[in-house]
Parts: structure tokens; sequence; C-alpha cells
């Protein structure tokens, strides 16, 4: 609690290092990319790939150094800041002493070794340093671990199912000689007893569906209720039942969490105001006149980072007690207003003097003018689709360019001048307050950039127009540039439609808010690609250099070589990353399975099963259920409120640590006093 223990505090917190440390840890991750083996090629199909770039040994090893490094000044720091007796019982700080120790080693035995060594057990460990940066990460993690054996339960159910239905299905589908349906879906798909179990469990995730199905179904109706009742029981019933329970579990563990989160916030809080309060009155001063001195509060203010808004409505709360202590409750509520996160006030409009100007200047920033630009943005639109469609057998040689070129410089100087008149109607602050007039006006200037350099290029189209190419760009390219670049203008129309811009404010919450879910998945999608790496890398060899890999021609329908899956691969991060994505997304996985199984062994399976259940059971199905809160909570009129601050009044909305807020308890007075005594460094006053 000394001066120099505070200010080693507020600097470890300070934006500075809290962004170098994030920038460290985005430099250790993305090693992955540059180190052996090397994703610096065009492509990963095994046919095409050139040899890649390889960083010579001590390159990526020299910036790991000092990514290392910087992590064991985190560490010290961190460790000095919570004391002794609290680091030996902090699971985390011991764990991330443990990963740094074991990669320093790793890093001496591959720079000893001049980079030939067989494996790099640092590389999967590099995700650590991000979750143990993160505290809602953590929160989640001990979340999903709570909610475990629930998920468990039903884990077991599925597994119960699914043995049940591949026996009934071996007995079923036994070889019979007077039914050729029972035989053809026997040797397809019911063989034996591992083959029929995997066949049902790709049937789980209605992958092969109704592959699995139709060579008994064409024969016999009747099979298809085999097949059918699986399917309602296992993928309607069982994985919709768990998707309930984690939605279920998490919420009630994660609610648990934030309950602590905010008890700490409050005693914290109350901390502070035990501080700060002035004990010293006036002779006969009651209890009562016990608070916070507001000029003392409001010059601790004043040294605290914190967004001007909040300050303005602090203070602004402050001065409307009149000038007298604070007390406890008072004091506390003061914080409510650094948990709302401030919807600015739209700047004020020029001011001008002409009647004339005045009349133009509402004309423009009404809202019917851009009701107008967005029926140009659609007409603009709807006349590309139309040009797709009626050059969409011709060669590029043969389309005329003339009119959709014409029809593309007509649109752009209506888009400059539409910015423009907004420019001169709202101010250049009140232009750049909108994102979507920033997203416009940017387009704009692309697009005008282009068809200035077609125009110097190309000349003025005329109806012969059939120009040579120049340069890099053919008059095609260039126009397909262009169009491209309208099309993504068109999504200016997204904010005036109600319901879709509902859609998208919840999609952009998830992508501000909730930060922490997507850095489990990046962990996750880390972790298993170095793993595939470390397992698959160099099994798919392209046809002609191994007997297992038949040429297109004479592969099996349906199969990894006639599809041509040889991109889906583990032979470097950037494509062990696409290729875990496909299995993710479940569709047509089984072709990775069966190729995989050829190729590496039956214990491959295991591997991509893992995979299945982490990305596409657990983490699906909990980012459905934080999509599911945000969702509810944005489309509830409570969730904006007005704040005060002068005599303006601020829209605001509640951050995502807020959502459950409502149903949270309040921590008792009596708790925090006890908790306040009993802590180790703080000497209470009275």
């Amino acid at each position: 609690m000394d001066a120099g223990s505070l200010w080693l505090y507020r600097w470890y917190y300070s934006n500075l290092y809290q962004r170098v440390l994030s920038f460290t840890i985005f430099l250790i991750l993305a090693l992955a990319f540059v180190e052996f083996p090397s994703s610096f090629t065009r492509t990963a199909d095994v046919r095409y790939r050139s040899q890649p770039w390889e960083p010579p040994c001590g390159l990526t090893e020299t910036i790991e150094a000092f990514c290392l490094l910087v992590f064991l000044v985190d560490f010290s720091v961190k460790s000095y800041l919570v004391g002794q007796p609290q680091l030996q019982e902090n699971l985390w700080l011991l764990s991330y002493f443990v990963v740094l120790v074991v990669s320093v080693v790793d890093w001496i035995i591959s720079v000893s070794l001049t980079c030939e060594e067989p494996l790099r057990v640092r590389r999967s460990l590099r995700p650590f340093f991000l979750m143990q940066n993160s505290s809602m990460m953590k929160k989640t993690l001990k979340c999903l671990r709570w909610s475990l054996p629930e998920m468990a339960s039903v884990g077991l159910l599925l597994t119960i199912h699914l043995c049940l239905f591949t026996i009934i299905g071996m007995l079923i589908f036994s070889s019979d000689e007077k039914d050729e349906a029972q035989n053809q879906e026997r040797l397809a798909y019911f063989r034996d007893l591992p083959e029929a179990l995997t066949s049902l469990f790709i049937l789980l995730t209605t992958s092969n569906n109704p592959d699995v199905m139709i060579p008994a179904y064409s024969q016999n109706r009747a099979y298809a209720l085999f097949f059918i009742i699986f399917t309602l029981i296992g993928s309607l019933f069982l994985m919709n039942l768990l998707t309930a329970i984690i939605y279920s579990q998490f919420r009630g563990y994660l609610m648990k969490s934030l309950q602590t989160s905010l008890f700490r916030r409050r005693l914290g809080a109350r901390a502070a105001y035990e501080v700060l309060a002035s004990t010293a009155g006036l002779a006969g001063a009651t209890p009562e006149a016990v608070g916070v001195n507001p000029e003392n509060f409001l010059r601790v203010l004043q040294k605290t980072q914190l967004d001007k808004i909040h300050k303005q409505a602090i203070m602004q709360k402050v001065h409307s007690y009149g000038g007298r202590p604070l007390l406890a409750d008072e004091f506390q509520k003061l914080f409510d207003e650094v948990d709302k996160g401030v919807i600015k006030e739209v700047p004020p409009m020029p001011q001008y003097q002409s009647p004339f100007l005045q009349s133009a200047q509402f004309l423009f920033s009404n809202q019917y003018f851009d009701y107008l630009g967005n029926l140009i943005a659609l007409g603009n639109f709807l006349s590309i689709c139309v040009f797709l469609v009626l050059d969409s057998k011709l060669l590029p040689e043969e389309r005329d360019d003339f009119v959709l070129e014409i029809l593309d410089y007509v649109f752009v100087l209506y888009y400059l001048l539409e910015m423009l008149l907004k420019l001169f109607a709202l101010g250049l602050r009140g232009y750049l307050f909108y994102c979507g007039n920033v997203f416009d006006g940017f387009l704009t200037i692309v697009l005008l950039v282009l068809e200035i350099s077609t125009l110097v290029i190309y000349r003025l189209p005329n109806s012969v127009w059939k120009p040579k190419q120049f340069g890099s760009l053919s008059l095609w390219d260039m126009t397909r540039l262009v169009n491209t670049l309208i099309v993504f203008r068109f999504l200016r129309v997204i904010p005036n439609v109600k319901p879709i811009a509902m859609v998208t404010s919840t999609i952009l919450g998830l992508v501000q808010n909730f930060k922490s879910f997507g850095g489990i998945l990046v962990v996750t999608y880390y972790v298993f690609a170095i793993i595939g790496i470390n397992l698959f890398q160099g099994i798919i060899v392209p046809p002609g250099n191994s007997s297992l890999a038949p040429d297109n021609s004479s592969a099996v329908c349906g199969s990894f070589e006639q599809l041509d899956y040889w991109s889906n691969n583990f032979d470097d991060f950037a494509a062990a990353l696409i290729t875990l994505w496909n299995v993710m997304v479940v569709n047509n996985w089984q072709v990775l399975l069966e190729a995989y199984q050829r190729y590496s062994g039956p214990w491959s399976m295991v591997y991509f099963v893992l995979w299945w259940l982490v990305s596409s059971v657990i983490w699906i199905n909990l980012f459905l259920a934080l999509l599911l809160e945000n969702f509810v909570h944005r489309w509830d009129p409570g969730s904006y409120k007005q704040l005060l601050v002068g005599n303006q009044k601020i829209n605001y909305q509640m951050s995502v640590e807020l959502m459950f807020r409502d149903i949270l308890e309040e921590p008792k007075e009596e708790e925090l006093i006890e908790k306040l005594h009993k802590h180790p460094h703080l000497q209470l006053c009275r």
C-alpha cells in the first residue's frame, strides 16, 4: 500500500503497458504462420503448392525470446503486486510461471539443436498467454468447467442412444440373401460394428443424410422409420437438450461469477469511501455528518483515467448534493455512472443567415433525403444485377461496357453530389459523426478515383467502345471493381430498416462485447491446429507419389480425391485452421474422417470427434446462448435510458457486464464492513 507500489500498480494497468502486452500476445501467436511449416504459399493444395519460404534459424526464435522476456516481466510485476500469500493460492499465476519455465526450456533446446527439433512443446502452450490476460475468459472457462457434469449426462445419453441404434441397425441390416435392401445397406454403411457406429455418429450431425438411408429406403419404404426415429431422438431432441442445458447452466454460473465481481467492485468503492471519509468535523458533529468531503473527492476524481463524459456525469451528481458530505450510499451510486456506455450527442449543424441556405440545409439534412439516396442505391444495385444476368454467358471481350460504364459515371456523380450536400447541411463534424456517412464518403472517394482513372486511361465511352488493355487491369477488371464497391455501398440501407438494424446492432454488439468468447475460440483453434500439424503433417500425398491416393478419374464418387479436397490438410498452420473450420461446419466432414482414416489410421477419428465436441457442440451452443441473451437485452426498451449532464440529456446503453444486473443482489453493508475489517492491508479509521 506504499506510494511506490501504488505507482507500479497504476503503471501496470496503464493503457500503454496493456497495449504493449496485448501486442506481445498477438505477436507470439502470429509466429505460427511464419515458423516451420510456413504458410507463405499461394495455395494449400498439395498438388500445386510450391516450396514455401522458411525463415532462417534464429529469426523467429529472437522474436519469441523478446515475447517471453515481456511475459517474464509481466509475471514478476503481477506477482509482486498480489503478494506472496496470494501468489501461492492463485492457480493462474502458478500456471503462468510453469508455462514460462517450460517455454524457456523448450526455446533453449530449440536453439541448441539449430531449430531441427522434431517437436516444439511451447507452441501448444502459447494460447495460455491470451487466456491468463483476460478475466472474462477465465470466468468463461470456469463456467464451462462447472457445466461439464450436466453436459456429460447428456453426452452419456447420446452415447447410449448411439450404441443402442448401432446394435439395432446391425441386426436389421444383417446379411440376408433374400433381402437385397439389407445387403446394400450392410455393404455400404453397416459392414462391421466400427463402420456402423461411425455412420450413425455422422448421421447424428445430419451430414450424411439422406445418403445413409437411400440404399435401404430405395428398396423398402419401411426402413426409413429406423433413420427417422434415430434422427428425431438424437439430433432434434438430445442435441437441442444439450443446447438448453448449456444455456441454462452457463447463464446461472455466469451470473454467479458476475455476482462475485459485483461484490468486489462494491467492496472497492466502500473501501475508497472509508479512506476518504472525513471524521474530523465541527465540534459536536453527529455521526450522521460523517462522510466524504465533495472537494476532496473531486480532486481525486481529476486524477483518474475516466472518459470526459463520465467525469462530467459524476461531477454533476456530486454538485446535486449541495456541497454537503457524501454518505456511503450516495458515494456508491456515483460509480454507477462508470458502467454506462454513453452514446454521444449529435454535433450542432452550421448556422446560415440566408433563408435560401436555411431551406436548403433543412432539405438536405432531412431523413427523406437519405431515403432518396437509398432509392438511388437500390436502383444502382438492380442495374448491376440486370447486366450480370445479360452478360453471364458472354466472354469479357464480347461484353458491351458502354451502357454499364455510363451508368457508373452517373451514379458515382450522384454519390459525390450527395456527399457534398450532406457536408453543407451537417458540417464536417456532423457528417463524420455518423458511421454510415463515413462509410459512404470513403467508398464515394474511392469510386471517384477509380472512375477518374478509367476516364484518363480509356477516355470517354462511346457506342463502339472497345479499348485495349492498359497496365495490369483491363477495363472489365476496373468495371468489376467499381461495381463491387457499389454493391458494398448498398449496405447503407441497413440502418433505415429497423428489424435489420436491430439484428446488425446485435452482431456488432457481439463483436465489441464478447471478445472473451472469441478468444476462447481462438485458443481452441490454435491448440487443435498445432496438434493437428504434429499428427498429420505430410500424410496427404498427391496422386502419383502414393498408392493410397488414386487420381480423380479412378477415385470413388464422393471420396476425398474425387471431390478435390486436397487443400484440407495439416501441412501448415493456415491450412490447419481452414481444415478445422470445415470440420466445425460438419458439412461433408465424413469425407475428411474417411480420408484421414485411410491415410493415417483409425485413431485419427478421435482427434476429429474431440474437435467436433469442443467446437460444434460446446462452443457453438455457448455462443448461441450468449447471442440470445444479447439479443433479448437489446430488444428490451428498458435497456436504454437518459443521463443528465449539465443542461443536456445524453442517451446511454448499459454495457454487457450489466446485462444481468437487474437480477443480481446488491451486497449488504454489514458484509462489506466485515470484509473490510478483515483486510490485512487496510486500517479503518472508525
